[in-house]
Order: C-alpha cells, then structure tokens, then sequence
C-alpha cells in the first residue's frame, strides 16, 4: 500500500489488517464469533435502511485520562502504552447492573467499570465490573440470568425464588454470589471502590509476540463500603447518592484516580494452569502472576450534558486497538457481538460517530447510510472495497495474531468444573465479623425463596466451598444440611 493512501479503519477508529477474510478456526472455520470487523459489518448493513439499557440502566460518568507510569511496551504494542508519561484522553461510565433508570445507587448489585480510551489509533473500550469474575462463565446464558435479576412478567415484582433457584443451578456463579453477599457488594461511593477488566486478554508486541492479561484498576481513594441499613436509608432518602457524590468531588477539585495493573501470563500456561484462565467465574492467583503497575486513571472533568454524554456513551468490549484482542472466554466472546448490536439497536447504527463517542484519529470506513447520519455520510467518495479508485484499504500490519484451536464443533462446557475451591478460599480470608454479615446477609436474601429444595440446593454449593459457609446458612434457615 502506498504511503499516501489513507488506512480502512473501523467505525471506532482502528486500522483494518484483512478485510478480505474473515476469522476462522483454521482454512475451512467455522468463522469465529470475536471477528468484531466481520460483525460490525453485516450488524451495520442490516439497519442501513431506515431505549433504556437492558442491563446497567443507572450510571453516571466522568471525563478524565490515562497516563503511563511503566514501560511494558515488551508485552504490547498498544499505542495508548507506548511511553512513559503519555497521556490518553478517556471517559468513564460506572452503573449498578439489574435496576431502571430511576433505581436507587446504593442496592446491593455488582457495579459497572466501563473506560473508553481515545486513543491514537481508535477507541479502545474496557468494559469491566467492580469484582474479579461473575456469575455465568458462557454468553448463552446471560439473557437467563438477567431475566432472573428482572422482573416476574406476571407480578412485576423482584422474584428471589427465581434468583436463587438460578444461582442453586449454576455452581460456577458461586464465587461471584459470596462477593456480592459479602461487605464489597455495597460500595460507599463509586470514588472508593477497585475496577477490573474481569476477562482475559490478549496483548501482542511490537514482534507479534503474545501474552494472556487480566486488568485491575485499584482506587487511591481506598476501598469504602456502606452497611445494608446505611445503604437502605440512603435508598430511600438519596437514590441518586452515587451520582451525585462523583460530581460534587469533581466539581470542588477532589479527582478520583485510580492505579492500573496487568497481571500478565505466558501463552503456553493457559494449557497447565490449575484453572482455566479463560473462565471469568475464576481468578488468578496474585501470588502466580503478581500484579505489574502500567499507569493511572485521573476522572478531572465533569460531563455537560448528561443525556449526550452519560445516557449515549456506547462501550464494547470488541472496540479493540492493535496490541489487544480478545481470548476464547466463552461469555467474551459473546459480549464481543452482544454489546455492538445492543448499542445499534438502543442508539442507533450509526452510534460511533456520537461526539461522546467519536473517536479522536481519523475514520475511514465504507459503513453508509442508516438512522441519524450526522456527518456528510462519505459524500461522492467510493463506497465498496475492494476497488480501483484509491479509497481506504486494508493495511496487513494490523492483522490479529493467531492463536491454535483445536476439537469438534460442538456445544461443549469448559473441562474445569471446580467451582467451590475459590469461593472456599475467599470466604477462609474474611475476618469472623466479615463472615458473620456475609451469613446474615445470604440468610435474609434466601429467606423469601418458597422452595426449600432450592434452598437446600444453595446450601450444599456454600457446604462444598467450606463446610462452616454451609453449617451457618442452613442454620440460620432453619434448615438440615442436604446429604
């Protein structure tokens, strides 16, 4: 390619390395569902002609930056990372998970830690919670799961039978549960509370050598959490507790920051870890793989208007850049369609080129058409690819890297399946009081549940994970410990 014709990129700004082919699991595929470019495509082309979040409806959001404190430019070649001292523009979104819009902020309920990056060579989306894992490990059951975390379609009433029977069926959400239950599951402030990437990553340098990578954002403000009888008052008398106190401290001047941290694994370990590090229901252990300082996060400016910043803001977790991509994590790899097309369907196909949402370098895309084209919609300039009249092509520098797959096409579960050893482990490092409001907490959640067969049935789950966790529960449920 000449050096004076310009790069296809994507709608959030990254050069395209073949848009020729698609991702397959080898010459003859199947294609590969984390082929984003592919994706966005044909999701684009269908909504050519011409409403509140389903999940993390309640949010509020900040303007900020990222800069570089170490260099690790040996493990990717991300441009946001390249130097030491680099500062990269970003906003943030944080939300509670399963509440409407006008929900309160301060209910038990995982947070969202949503940071788009406006990199040099196009957005780059990290689209995380504030715990290290979560409930389900596969996309095919995501729209269950939050179907029980909704509303009973004939009551319209929160439904813990339905909860509590999903969780009792699926023991992988177990550790994910014990920390929502336990005193994290309440932040006080969205300033005093860690973030994660959740998932695996990808991270390839410069040399096209791979790493796997998991991503932890550690608050400076140090981690502060609210009682449920504190947080039950403020629901009642400050739903909006959250939101408003992240505006007020940027507005008088006090900047949440965060600290960045990678944990960082060789490619060939992913086959001999003791757990699989694609499973998102699993952590790494720190004492493995320690944690490696890469910058700071710095939230220093508040939105303008919240509608056109807060409520459109679109994340992805599939809005890659080069030097990151994404893993075989099952529920990944199904967040790297879901997101996209959720964002096409509730802002619009054309939702990238939103100036909260618009990516800082320059686009060059043959996506045309659709609801609310805001810029000229490519004007005269050639509108297929490939062609003959010098528009955007691929630059083949910027391929995804390959990574072996191997085994039938089938509908299969991840070969690991010991989901009780970690949510043993954390429960064995709470202090007694710590354990003490966890057992309160799960007992007064489970006690609405009509069934004590689903009753008993999460109560074998907490037995397996430590036999104390279990004992304390069915005790305080009135109940015998299932054989």
């Amino acid at each position: 390619m000449s050096e004076d014709k310009k790069k296809l990129t994507t709608s959030w700004g990254a050069p395209v390395g073949d848009n020729q082919n698609s991702i397959t699991a080898g010459s003859r595929g199947p294609t590969l569902i984390q082929d984003v470019h592919l994706l966005e495509k044909l999701a684009h082309f269908n909504r050519e002609r011409v409403p509140e979040r389903v999940v993390h409806a309640k949010g509020a959001g900040a303007h900020g930056y990222f800069e570089v404190t170490q260099d690790l430019t040996s493990y990717t070649k991300a441009s946001l990372f390249a130097e030491v001292g680099k500062r990269t523009p970003l906003f943030v979104r944080f939300s509670t998970v399963a509440g409407e819009n006008g929900s309160s902020d301060t209910v038990r309920d995982p947070r969202g830690f949503a940071v788009k990056f406006y990199t040099d060579e196009g957005n780059y989306d990290l689209v995380g919670n504030n715990t290290p894992v979560f409930f389900i490990r596969d996309a095919i059951k995501f729209p269950d799961f939050i179907h029980t975390q909704k509303r009973h379609p004939q009551t319209h009433l929160k439904n813990p039978n339905a909860v509590w029977d999903f969780w009792s069926l699926s023991p992988e959400s177990l550790h994910q549960v014990t920390i929502l239950m336990s005193d994290r599951g309440i932040p006080a402030t969205l300033r005093h509370m860690h973030g994660f990437g959740s998932h695996t990553f990808k991270w390839v340098n410069a040399e096209g050598q791979g790493v796997w990578v998991k991503y932890h954002f550690k608050t400076e403000q140090g981690v502060q959490n609210l009682a449920p009888e504190v947080a039950a008052k403020l629901a009642a008398d400050n739903p909006d507790y959250h939101t408003e106190d992240l505006f007020n401290a940027i507005a008088q001047g006090d900047f949440p920051s965060w600290k960045l941290s990678v944990q960082i694994m060789p490619i060939e370990d992913a086959d001999v870890y003791r757990f699989d590090p694609f499973d998102v229901t699993k952590v790494w252990s720190q004492k493995d793989y320690p944690l490696i300082e890469v910058g700071r996060m710095v939230l220093d400016r508040n939105p303008e208007n919240y509608f056109a910043e807060v409520e459109q803001a679109t994340f992805s977790p599939g809005t890659f850049v080069p030097g990151i991509e994404a893993s075989p994590d099952k529920m990944l790899q199904g967040r790297l369609f879901a997101y996209g097309d959720a964002h096409r369907y509730r802002v619009g196909a054309n939702h990238q080129s939103l100036p909260i949402n618009r990516p800082h370098s320059e686009v060059n895309t043959y996506q045309r058409d659709g609801q609310m084209r805001a810029d000229n919609n490519g004007g005269g300039s050639v509108y297929y690819e490939p062609n003959s009249a010098g528009g955007p092509a691929e630059s083949a520098a910027h391929k995804t890297s390959p990574y072996e797959v191997g085994g039938a096409a089938d509908s299969v579960a991840y070969d690991h399946n010991d989901h009780y050893t970690q949510p043993g482990d954390l429960y064995r490092l709470l202090s007694e009081e710590e354990r003490t409001r966890l057992v309160q907490t799960i007992v007064g959640a489970m006690q609405p549940v009509e069934s004590d067969e689903i009753k008993r049935r999460q109560i074998g789950h907490f037995y397996k994970a430590d036999p104390e966790y279990g004992i304390r529960i069915a005790e305080g449920l009135g109940l015998s410990i299932p054989e």
